[in-house]
């Protein structure tokens, strides 16, 4: 039977979307192209060097023919969007994040950033840097318990070389990984599918919220060393 539709009549129009210098990067072919022929090329080079056909070597390809195939990053999210409108924002974010604790954690970068802070510390000032630390850190690893599985224990190493009280460092790490979620708020996402609005409508008062909250944390970290 002949369709009564046309399913090209579904194809997302990007014109409207592409305001900022972010936007037409989004709605370049160079992102998803240039991601696509990486993991290609992990693939060819898996392949040659003797691996095998495992689930996760099915799943990266899959990946692999999915930025290769579409047009640039705007028509991914709306892919995304319309097989699953509800938590398609989620189910794009959370792979990403799983990625880049990964390269955070094999790589040995959150040792450093964790490092350097606490070089730099004293038993006063340990609660606010290590509060700097694991707001910065959660940037890249947006999972509290992932976050605190890896820098946790660094912190209360440090907190013990310094005669720090552990429950500080535990809760410099917390207070950290809260203060910086306030940018974009877990919670904020289904709201926004919603109530049919952007992350970058609500941006600026995410952004106020972020500062009020890290200044009271900060405080709270400064009282709590001097005491």
């Amino acid at each position: 039977m002949e369709l009564e539709i046309d399913a090209r009549d579904g194809e997302a129009d990007y014109d409207d979307d592409v305001v900022t210098p972010a936007d037409r990067l989004d709605a370049s072919r160079i992102l998803t192209l240039l991601v696509g022929l990486a993991l290609v090329a992990y693939l060819a080079i898996h392949f040659g060097s003797g691996g095998t056909l495992t689930l996760d070597i099915v799943n990266w390809s899959f990946l692999a023919l999915i930025f290769l195939l579409v047009r640039n990053p705007f028509e991914l999210i709306a892919l995304i969007k319309h097989a699953a409108s509800n938590v398609g924002d989620i189910l794009l974010q959370f792979p990403l994040y799983a990625g880049i604790m990964g390269i955070m954690t094999a790589t040995g970068l959150i040792t450093v950033l964790s490092d350097f802070f606490v070089n730099i510390s004293t038993p006063q000032t340990f609660g606010v840097l290590a509060l700097l630390s694991a707001g910065l850190v959660n940037f890249f690893v947006p999972s509290g318990g992932g976050q605190f599985a890896v820098q946790g224990p660094i912190m209360l190493d440090a907190a013990a070389r310094l005669d720090v009280d552990p429950a500080v460092a535990i809760m410099a790490v917390s207070y950290g990984d809260q203060w910086t979620n306030m940018i974009q708020p877990f919670w904020a996402l289904p709201l926004l599918a919603i109530a049919g609005l952007k992350m970058r409508d609500i941006l600026g008062y995410t952004m106020v919220t972020m500062l009020a909250s890290g200044l009271v944390f900060a405080a709270t970290m400064l009282i709590v060393g001097a005491g």
